[in-house]
C-alpha cells in the first residue's frame, strides 16, 4: 500500500476566477513532489459541474467535457473519497437508498446512492483536499462546508473564516467591531439600486468624496471592481458591481495610496511575512493589471516593500491580528492601504485564497521569508491535517457530566 499523501485539487468553478484558478492549481500541482504525493486534479466547469479525467484542467480551457467523468465529493465521513458515475458503489454494507446532494450546479438534486439513477464509484480515497478555488463558490465557505460535511480535511480557511473574509461588508463589520483602521465606507443591494439609483447616488455623493470606489461584496481579483470620479461613472460602477452580487459595496478612495500586502500563514499561532508593496501598471490594481498586463506594461511587486522597520512591524502586527479576528486558519493575504501623506495605515481587505501561482504576491512573500514555493505547499497540507485532527476531537454527541 502506497505511503503517499492522496490530495485532490480542486480548480476552475462558478466564479469570475474561473480562468485565475486554472492558472493556480498548475503551480500547485506542478510543486506537490509525486514522490511525496498522490495528486488527483478535479475540474469544476463555469455551470459547476464536478469533472475527472485524463487531463481536466486542460478540459476545462477548451471546455471540451469529452472523455471526462462526472464527480463528486459526498458529504458522508464514512465514504470519506473521491466519487464517480455510473458504475457501483459495490457490496460496502451501505443501505441502497443513501443520499448524497450532488454538488453539481447543473444537477441540483439529491442522489439516492446505490439505485440505478445515483449508482457511484470510489475513485480513489482523500487525505486532504486543497481547493484552489477563487471567488464565489469556492473561496466563501461553501465548498468548504461540503468538505465539513464529508469529514475530509482540506487546505485554508474554514467556513466562517472563508466567508467573512469574502464578503466585503461583513468583514468591514468584524474589523469596526476590533477597532481596526479602516476607511469610510457604504452599502446598499441591488434590488434597492435598481429601484432608485438616484436616491443611492445623492447618499454616496453626501458621504463619500470622489474619488470612490464601487465593488461587488463577494468576488476577488478585482472583478468588477471600478474608480470613479463623477457621478456618471459611479452610475456605471455601481451597474458593473451588480452584474456580480446582489449587495454592492461602496469605498472611500485613499489619496496617495500604497497598497501594501502581507502573507500570513498558520493555525492557532499565524505568522506574517514580509510585506510587499504592488506598483499598479493602470490607475488601480483591477484586473487586468493583475493577470493581463505584461512587459514593460506589467504591475510591479516591489519585495519586501520599502517600508521602515517601524512601520513593517506595525504591517505585520496587524495582518496577524486580522487574521485571527477573522478566525483565520491555513493561509490568506492581508491587504492594506498606506497613505503615502499621512502614513495613515488603513485594512483593506483579506483573501482567503489568494493567487497562487508562482509569480502571485502570497508565495512571492513567503519566498522572500525563507520559504520557498514547494515548501510552503508542504506546510499548508500539514497545517490541514492538524487542523482537521483538532476539530475531530470535538464531540458531535452530547454526554451529561457524571454527578459526583
Amino acid at each position: 500500500m502506497s505511503d503517499k499523501i492522496k490530495v485532490a485539487v480542486l480548480f476552475g468553478g462558478r466564479s469570475g476566477e474561473h480562468e485565475v484558478s486554472i492558472m493556480s492549481a498548475r503551480s500547485v500541482i506542478n510543486a506537490l513532489d509525486p514522490e511525496k504525493y498522490e495528486i488527483t486534479p478535479v475540474g469544476i466547469t463555469r455551470q459547476g459541474a464536478w469533472v475527472v479525467g485524463a487531463d481536466p484542467m486542460k478540459a476545462l480551457e477548451h471546455e471540451d467535457l469529452t472523455n471526462m467523468q462526472p464527480a463528486a465529493i459526498l458529504a458522508d465521513p464514512s465514504k470519506k473519497g473521491l466519487w464517480t458515475n455510473p458504475t457501483s458503489f459495490g457490496n460496502d454494507g451501505s443501505s441502497p437508498n443513501d443520499p448524497s446532494l450532488s454538488p453539481d450546479g447543473a444537477a441540483g438534486e439529491v442522489v439516492p446512492v446505490g439505485t440505478p439513477a445515483g449508482q457511484l464509484a470510489s475513485l480513489s480515497q482523500v487525505d486532504v483536499v486543497f481547493p484552489v478555488l477563487h471567488g464565489t463558490y469556492g473561496e466563501d465557505g461553501t465548498v468548504q462546508g461540503l468538505l465539513e460535511l464529508a469529514g475530509v480535511p482540506y487546505v485554508g480557511g474554514g467556513v466562517l473564516n472563508s466567508a467573512l473574509a469574502m464578503d466585503k461588508i461583513a468583514f468591514k463589520a468584524v474589523c469596526k467591531a476590533h477597532g481596526f483602521p479602516m476607511g469610510k465606507y457604504y452599502w446598499t443591494t441591488r434590488r434597492r439600486w435598481l429601484a432608485e439609483p438616484d436616491v443611492i447616488l445623492d447618499e454616496i455623493e453626501a458621504q463619500l468624496p470622489y474619488p470612490i470606489f464601487t465593488k461587488p461584496a463577494n468576488l476577488g481579483s478585482s472583478v468588477g471592481i471600478c474608480k470613479c470620479h463623477n457621478r456618471e461613472e459611479l452610475q456605471r460602477g455601481m451597474d458593473e458591481a451588480a452584474h456580480y452580487d446582489r449587495r454592492l459595496l461602496v469605498e472611500e478612495g485613499i489619496r496617495h495610496a500604497r497598497e501594501i500586502e502581507v502573507s500570513v500563514l498558520g493555525n492557532e499561532d499565524p505568522r506574517a511575512s514580509v510585506p510587499g508593496e504592488v506598483i499598479p501598471s493602470r490607475e488601480f490594481y483591477d484586473y487586468l493589471a493583475k493577470y493581463l498586463d505584461t512587459g514593460e506594461d506589467a504591475s510591479e511587486l516591489l519585495i519586501p516593500a520599502p517600508l521602515d522597520a517601524e512601520m513593517t512591524m506595525q504591517v505585520q502586527r496587524l495582518a496577524v491580528e486580522v487574521y485571527r479576528a477573522i478566525d483565520g486558519t491555513g493561509m490568506a493575504r492581508v491587504d492594506f492601504l498606506l497613505d503615502g501623506e499621512t502614513n495613515k495605515l488603513y485594512v483593506n481587505e483579506v483573501n482567503t485564497l489568494p493567487g497562487f501561482t508562482s509569480i502571485s504576491m502570497y508565495p512571492k512573500l513567503w519566498e522572500a521569508s525563507g520559504i520557498s514555493y514547494s515548501r510552503l505547499v508542504d506546510m499548508l497540507v500539514d497545517l490541514a491535517l492538524d487542523r482537521y485532527e483538532e476539530n475531530v476531537r470535538s464531540e458531535r454527541i452530547f454526554r451529561p457530566l457524571a454527578e459526583s
